[in-house]
């Protein structure tokens, strides 16, 4: 099995249940969900998840019907959770980087999920490496 961390984006039917079929459907597979929603524009909902094993989730939710449903890599970053601003301050890099962040959540241990194109990804994972090695600003100065 991987454990290499992915999105799973799956579209769903904007209707009682479908929410509960997704679920269902990756829970009889033993995929776990290690963040990510369900967002609704008009009548199309897309779900986001976070998943260990791809393969497996997108077979799952292949064999229930439901879909359109595509894995990505995705990108983790860290943001100082008492500083505000760093949501602003992480993505103005990634922009001034031409990165295109397409979707972002988070997980359940509190990591920024960044969904960008494929073409975007190893700047993507440039700018976050950077942002990781940044010293923290001296507090009470």
């Amino acid at each position: 099995m991987s454990t290499h961390l992915r999105d799973l984006e799956v579209r769903l039917p904007d209707r009682p249940g479908a929410l509960a079929d997704l679920g269902e459907a990756l829970g009889a597979a033993g995929v776990s969900l290690e963040g990510g929603g369900v967002f609704t524009v008009g009548d199309v909902a897309v779900a986001h998840y976070l998943v260990q094993d791809g393969a497996r989730a997108l077979r799952a939710v292949t064999a229930a019907g439901l879909g359109p449903a595509v894995v990505r890599d995705v990108v983790l970053a860290r943001l100082d959770q008492e500083t505000p601003g760093q949501l602003g301050t992480l993505a103005r890099r990634l922009g001034d980087a031409r990165v295109n962040v397409r979707v972002q959540y988070s997980d359940h241990v509190g990591n920024l999920v960044l969904l960008v194109a494929d073409d975007d990804l190893a700047s993507c994972r440039e700018v976050v490496a950077a942002w990781g090695r940044r010293r923290p600003a001296a507090s009470g100065t």
